[in-house]
């Protein structure tokens, strides 16, 4: 069955529409909190609460974007909902989970081992991590990272660049700068 089908049926409240969409999604989903929330039990609370808010708000989804992609927002919104709930200071980032958007100014030497850099990504002040981690690991653009934050696109291009300076620096210190 294909989504639009599929979404048109939850949106009349059929429940075994609403199962389907679950399924295909869930996993995905949850790749998508874990890289926000170190804890595989409150990553799964936090997916169980975004499609419990999808399937409530599925009138408001208009197709302007996938499906996934309606639902990913609302999942990482949920995430930074719960951080901020739980004043958690680390965001834990597993490599079963990562996958950076392209980007050419963000090289790092092949020294530079994944676990430095997230060790460098995870020390950074909160309001620079949150965009780094958005913009680099989620693939949001500054549009899209100001509306999930509440910051202005300007502020979410200036924390971007001070958080990888801050990274680069750190990785520098380690003696695994980029070298300019």
């Amino acid at each position: 069955m294909q989504h639009s089908e599929l979404v048109h049926q939850c949106k009349a409240n059929d429940r075994k529409a609403q199962l389907t969409l679950y399924k295909q999604y869930c996993d995905g989903m949850k790749c998508v909190a874990m890289r926000f929330i170190d804890d595989g039990d409150d990553a799964e609370d936090v997916v169980q609460e975004a499609f419990i808010k999808a399937f409530q708000r599925i009138s408001q989804f208009k197709a302007e974007v996938s499906f996934g992609a309606w639902l990913k927002r609302i999942v990482v919104n949920q995430s930074l909902d719960f951080i901020k709930a739980k004043k958690v200071t680390n965001i834990a980032i597993d490599d079963s989970y990562l996958e950076f958007s392209e980007d050419s100014s963000w090289e790092v030497e092949d020294e530079a081992t994944v676990d430095e850099v997230k060790h460098s990504i995870l020390s950074l002040p909160e309001k620079y991590r949150f965009v780094v981690q958005l913009f680099l690991v989620e693939g949001y653009d500054h549009a899209e990272i100001s509306e999930i934050l509440g910051i202005s696109e300007t502020a979410s291009r200036t924390r971007l660049m001070r958080g990888k300076a801050l990274v680069k620096a750190s990785l520098k210190k380690m003696n695994y700068g980029t070298g300019s």
